[in-house]
């Protein structure tokens, strides 16, 4: 399997072997391959393929691949039997969140694959037939042979199914209680916590382990941690997934992301020789000093030695010239004019930067949902107003589905109030009220708005930004609104990216021509609106290559509401006064609809404004431990490679 897997240094701590891949795409096709090869084999030698199968994001990848084959290279699913891991107590099969529905979406109804074959939990047996279902589950799979090839993604306890913390390792397929972390990370498929079931029946430890083949997906930053847990920790009932060192054919698929915090990625030159890039000798040295707690300027020779960086030293060493070419270049991404100084402001000793000599700069920064901007740039934003630059904000999605109903009401009745007391279309008035009210009232959890209350909950998204980018000095006519077409479905799940999301993207970057563009590189979002974002970013810019005024345009990837940049990545690091704090905490306030209590605030519970806030004190700490300035925070940005790619 050689889908795009890069060389990267493997770690004796691995105790279950790891392929890591530039993209997500790339470890979805080799195993959508991997899986592909048995089956055709199978069909050779009139055998079934028996697969086990997981839902969520992780795999989609697999299956879309896996439907591209059989529409476009004839991959034929006749002989394949499924089983899947796991289902919520008591679930609808046509519910949103059903895995059923979710396999048949995304799977069972696009391929070939005989109804008869496949198995999904079922979700809505009586509470004392489930002891007995469970038992003939395990039977079916026992019938038709066992488990070939099983996909597994993880959770963020360490679940594998929903095995949650405490699953023995001959535990079988039973009725279980969902931890409050998996209970969490669920909301929002369920549109609020409390519409989460408490249960689930799922695959035992001990049913996974008997598969023949074990492929474990994992994709993105947030699930570093636990991955790293899993594959490099000790055995334990509290990380399920950590079983799978236990079984002689388990791999572990990632993408770079996910990858973060295991050994190979953290300290690779323990493990072997590396290539020392500039950005791998940053990452060594800040790790050296973090590793030691010492500022980077004091570290010594025995230093490097003592921890096994004696192959950097004889590279690039001695010890003060590294220490010195580090630390200057941290301190060249420290900058308070990130739209550049011109020569008038300058002071005796400023470094000259690309681009200084076009001031004003237009700006143009690019917000997936209608509060992005703020949370992530909030202070860089303030500077570049107040610092005199035409600064334009685009709005890339409408941000409706994540208003809760009783604000669109309060709304609403505000309208009527308002009409009525103008006497402004009395009868259109009191028609739409009643609509509200009696949709409202009625709507099921998960159930997708009518167009009218999509309506007025982006109304009330639009109107909390434009009264964020007021206070950050940012004029309503600069408020762009793109609501692109990729995210109005109603739903948590989106459509694929179009080329009429790339078309408006592009129209609006080519009539203004920006000097800078800022987007939002924190992938991690868990819903994907980011990266699908980011993606339609790049691919208009690419389309914009020849024109005259590209040459001239910074790309800055900013991050801040899932995970920060880290100090070997940042190369801009804008740091931000006090008062500069407070005035992004007003902005980020002006979102009443996402205060207190945000609809899909992911898994992280603090408030947007408290994790910004924090993780940009964060990076400021960390550069003064690194022997730099002391401020109150900085915003960290990365320019973006024009060679690069996102998936």
């Amino acid at each position: 399997m050689h889908h795009n897997m890069m060389d990267i240094t493997r770690s004796e701590r691995e105790k279950i072997p790891v392929q890591v891949f530039p993209h997500a795409s790339n470890a979805s096709a080799a195993v959508a391959h991997r899986i592909a090869d048995l089956i055709r084999q199978r069909q050779k030698e009139t055998r079934n393929c028996v697969l086990g199968l997981a839902t969520g994001s992780t795999p989609v990848g697999v299956y879309n691949e896996l439907i591209r084959m059989h529409r476009e290279e004839g991959l034929s699913f006749h002989n394949v039997i499924t089983f899947n891991l796991d289902e919520y107590f008591p679930m609808q099969p046509n519910e949103l969140q059903s895995y059923t529905r979710f396999m048949k979406e995304h799977l069972f109804d696009l391929v070939d694959i005989p109804e008869e074959n496949w198995h999904v939990p079922d979700g809505m047996l009586d509470a004392d037939k489930v002891d007995e279902y469970c038992r003939r589950y395990e039977e079916k799979i026992e019938r038709a042979g066992g488990i070939d090839i099983q996909l597994l993604g993880i959770g963020r306890t360490g679940h594998i199914g929903f095995n949650e913390p405490g699953s023995g390792k001959n535990s079988r397929t039973r009725l279980i209680t969902l931890d409050r972390v998996t209970r969490i990370d669920a909301a929002s498929d369920f549109f609020g916590q409390e519409n989460v079931p408490h249960k689930a029946i799922t695959m035992g430890v001990g049913t996974i382990l008997e598969a023949k083949e074990i492929f474990m997906l994992a994709f993105g930053e947030h699930k570093a941690p636990i991955v790293a847990r899993a594959v490099e920790g000790e055995i334990h009932s509290a990380i399920a997934a950590s079983f799978l060192q236990e079984h002689s054919n388990s791999q572990v698929m990632l993408d770079v992301a996910a990858s973060q915090h295991l050994a190979r990625a953290v300290s690779p030159w323990l493990f072997g020789p590396i290539e020392w890039t500039e950005v791998k000798v940053r990452n060594a040295v800040i790790w050296l000093a973090r590793h030691t707690g010492k500022a980077i300027l004091k570290l010594t020779t025995e230093d490097y030695n003592e921890e096994g960086l004696q192959e950097l030293l004889a590279a690039h060493g001695p010890a003060y010239e590294l220490n010195i070419r580090v630390f200057r270049h941290l301190q060249s991404t420290i900058t308070g004019w990130p739209g550049g100084k011109p020569d008038g402001k300058k002071m005796p000793g400023d470094r000259r930067q690309p681009h200084d000599d076009i001031y004003p700069k237009r700006i143009l920064i690019f917000s997936p949902h209608p509060d992005d901007d703020v949370i992530s740039m909030g202070g860089t934003l303030i500077r570049l107003a107040d610092q005199g630059h035409e600064v334009h904000i685009a709005y890339q999605t409408s941000g409706n589905i994540a208003v809760f109903d009783e604000d669109a009401i309060r709304y609403a009745e505000f309208v009527a109030e308002f009409n009525r007391s103008f006497d402004v279309a009395p009868k259109k008035t009191a028609r739409i009220e009643a609509h509200v009210e009696e949709f409202l009232k009625n709507k099921e959890p998960g159930q997708v708005d009518s167009d009218e209350i999509q309506s007025i909950k982006a109304m009330i998204r639009r109107s909390e930004a434009r009264a964020g980018a007021r206070s950050c000095g940012v004029p309503n006519e600069n408020l762009h609104f793109l609501d692109m077409p990729f995210y109005e479905t109603g739903r948590v799940r989106k459509k694929p990216l179009g080329k009429k999301d790339i078309k408006i993207v592009r129209k609006l970057i080519q009539s203004i021509r920006p000097h800078q563009i800022y987007a939002a590189g924190d992938l991690s979002d868990p819903h994907g609106t980011h990266r699908t974002c980011l993606s339609s970013i790049l691919q208009a810019c690419d389309r914009c290559r020849d024109d005259e005024w590209y040459p001239n345009c910074e790309i800055w990837l900013y991050r801040g509401a899932w995970q920060e940049w880290a100090p070997h990545d940042i190369d801009m690091a804008v740091p931000l006064s006090p008062d500069e704090v407070r005035r992004k905490r007003v902005a980020i306030f002006k979102h009443e609809s996402q205060k207190d209590r945000a609809l899909f605030p992911g898994p992280d519970t603090r408030e947007f404004w408290q994790r910004a806030e924090q993780r940009n004190a964060a990076t400021a700490r960390l550069y003064d431990e690194l022997g730099l300035a002391e401020y109150e925070a900085i915003e960290g940005f990365v320019i973006w490679d024009q060679t690069s790619y996102i998936d």
